[in-house]
């Protein structure tokens, strides 16, 4: 389905934001490797609604309770996973190849949409380094990836970390339960996404599972350890998915105040973007529970690496359109293996409405234009990619635009265009 943005005059109002789709994926994979687990305001987006079945496929039995909350008991159903489809979730790819290579069966995983394609490379080398008999399709390793057998062995373990975090944690989530202790070594100059690591560790801490970090680039997991569950898990609200909210009061006169678990208990790298707003001139007024906004803001552009938070790019390369000078986005080559090529389509679709926009290998330049500048009403593709989609939406409120494919934002924030319409976007949908 498409949809048409009109411009908006005013947004005001309240809306309870999202939970974590990063937080709710892990509490669950982790849930299935032992204990019982209460998680507690679960995403129910379609990336954390894969990982709820993984684990259900491994064995967990899965209860819902009226207020939403989900209990996990591990390994009540031993079952033979012969074959596991994890839809277009590459986070819950990642974190259950190893899961798998500990069972020593075969099995074939496969997915659909923007995963084909997706990068495995390093995982599944790393994977075959400790003795699995893997395989994916193409140089990339991408889906179907098939598990042939083999026997998963720890020891000393390297795993390249310039990619993705992901393959990081999914080993950190695996290697504790391998006979022997595993020393990880991350390898490659710049290591991406490191805030996303320290994320699984403090959620494999809550579940009973000890690692010892020595430094950025070493990670020790003793083996034989027990899963103990996450007893009750409050999943927070999702601070990547606040920013397209957060963004569109800053951009719209506004009077906002966005609701949720907001207590930064657990560390979330997408909360930088409230350290990229304060840098460009943002006001709010945050509690534990509320962020309340009053908009617009003149924006200043400046330097940003989003080095641990590429997932900020589409909406703050919006942003940079409307700042009082240049913005660069430094550090997001990792951002081209995404949902999409989020470096590159984001700076065709913008250039539609006349940005002045330029892009290398690790960053966007982009000089800001006199708003009356940009062209109205242009058809922008966010390539199924759901921040895309968002980022475009709120593009929309200043400027007014079609966004093809709105569907894809059901992969984190299945709300958002509710949730934009009842701080009074107008968002129509068209053939």
């Amino acid at each position: 389905m498409n949809v048409v943005v009109h411009p908006s005059v005013f947004l005001r109002g309240a809306v309870v934001l999202p939970a974590s789709k990063s937080h709710t994926i892990r509490a669950y994979l982790i849930a299935a490797c032992g204990g019982t687990s209460k998680i507690v305001n679960p995403s129910d987006c379609d990336d954390a609604l894969v990982a709820r079945g993984v684990a259900q496929a491994f064995g967990a039995l899965i209860r819902k309770s009226p207020n939403g909350s989900v209990t996990i008991e591990a390994n009540k159903r031993r079952k033979n996973v012969s074959r596991l489809h994890v839809r277009e979730s590459g986070t819950v790819l990642r974190f259950v190849l190893p899961l798998l290579s500990l069972r020593g069966r075969p099995c074939t995983v496969t997915g659909e949409g923007t995963l084909k394609g997706r990068p495995n490379s390093f995982l599944i080398s790393t994977l075959r380094s400790m003795g699995v008999d893997m395989r994916g399709s193409g140089p990339r390793h991408a889906i179907p990836i098939k598990i042939q057998g083999g026997v998963m062995r720890g020891g000393s373990v390297a795993i390249e970390g310039t990619l993705s975090s992901q393959f990081i944690s999914a080993l950190m989530i695996a290697c504790p339960l391998l006979r022997e202790d595993t020393e990880l070594t991350i390898l490659g100059k710049n290591i991406v996404s490191q805030t996303y690591v320290t994320m699984t560790e403090q959620v494999l801490r809550k579940a009973g599972i000890f690692i010892r970090r020595r430094g950025v680039r070493r990670i020790f997991m003793r083996g034989n350890q027990v899963f103990t569950g996450l007893k009750t898990y409050f999943v927070p609200s999702d601070y990547g998915l606040t920013a397209f909210p957060l963004a569109a009061a800053c951009l719209i006169p506004s009077d906002v105040v966005l609701k949720g678990d907001l207590k930064d208990e657990y560390l979330q790298s997408d909360g930088q973007i409230l350290s990229f707003l304060k840098k460009m001139g943002v006001c709010w007024e945050k509690t534990s529970t509320t962020l309340s906004i009053r908009g617009p803001f003149s924006l200043k552009g400046g330097d940003f690496s989003l080095r641990n938070c590429p997932d900020l790019v589409p909406i703050m390369g919006v942003l940079a359109l409307f700042a009082r000078s240049r913005t660069r986005l430094l550090d997001i080559q990792h951002a081209r293996v995404k949902e999409s090529d989020r470096i590159s389509d984001l700076k065709n679709e913008l250039l539609k409405v006349g940005a002045r926009i330029r892009d290398e290998r690790d960053k966007l330049s982009i000089e800001p234009r006199p708003p009356q500048l940009y062209r109205r009403g242009c058809t922008l593709n966010p390539q199924g990619d759901h921040r895309l989609a968002m980022a475009f939406c709120i593009l929309g409120l200043k400027l007014g635009v079609k966004v093809k494919d709105i569907e894809c934002t059901k992969k984190s924030y299945p709300g958002f265009v509710r949730d934009m319409k009842i701080l009074g976007a107008k968002i129509v949908p068209v053939s």
